[in-house]
């Protein structure tokens, strides 16, 4: 996860260092009459898992770290769509599922996202933003139960996100700071909440 986190920082760094050697007027090419861009975000979140064992459902939650990149396309001045990878730290938590005691759940999680935002507000710099996504999730739930062994399942499932942020437009780059929810449909459901900031870099 530190390689992780000092990638992220490292890119995010270095995407304004290479904005300031273009001049401020819109993009230099497009695709199909759109302008692209890559983003990289990074954050932390608060990872609840509703889980279903021996009859019994317990909630299980952690702290995660999360690091996304995304490639995407500017509609038009108020809305950009993209795909977006998102990878996040190992999820650890126990819980009492009838007699059995202690019994402990790991989770792995990735998703692979279409998400869209709107831009709104009067403002060329600062503006709000609200988005949604969906698409599907990876993950790799890891139980284990004292004096008898642990159990791994791998599903690829639905997962959708919404999100409430501000952008800051430099007409280069962009910086996001966003409130985010995520939804996995796996076991019970998982429920994760987070906070990130992130760079975008428009070509």
């Amino acid at each position: 996860m530190k390689k992780l986190v000092i990638s992220t920082l490292a890119v995010m760094i270095a995407c304004p260092a290479f904005a300031t050697g273009y001049q401020s007027q819109g993009s230099s090419w497009q695709m199909f009459g759109l302008d692209p861009y890559i983003g990289i975000h990074g954050g932390a979140s608060y990872s609840n898992l509703n889980y279903s064992y021996n009859d019994h459902k317990e909630t299980l939650s952690d702290i995660v770290f999360q690091g996304r990149a995304a490639m995407g396309l500017e509609i038009c001045d108020t809305v950009r769509s993209e795909i977006e990878w998102s990878i996040y730290s190992k999820s650890k938590d126990s819980g009492t599922f009838g007699d059995i005691k202690d019994l402990k759940v790991e989770t792995k999680l990735q998703t692979l996202l279409w998400n869209t935002y709107w831009e709104f507000g009067g403002y060329h710099i600062v503006r709000p933003f609200v988005g949604v996504g969906a698409g599907i999730a990876f993950a790799d739930v890891k139980r284990e139960i004292p004096d008898v062994g642990d159990h791994s399942k791998s599903e690829t499932r639905f997962s959708a996100m919404g999100t409430l942020g501000v952008t800051f437009d430099m007409q280069r780059f962009a910086v996001d700071i966003a409130a985010r929810y995520n939804y996995v449909d796996i076991n019970s459901g998982l429920h994760n909440f987070g906070g990130d900031v992130g760079i975008r870099f428009m070509f």
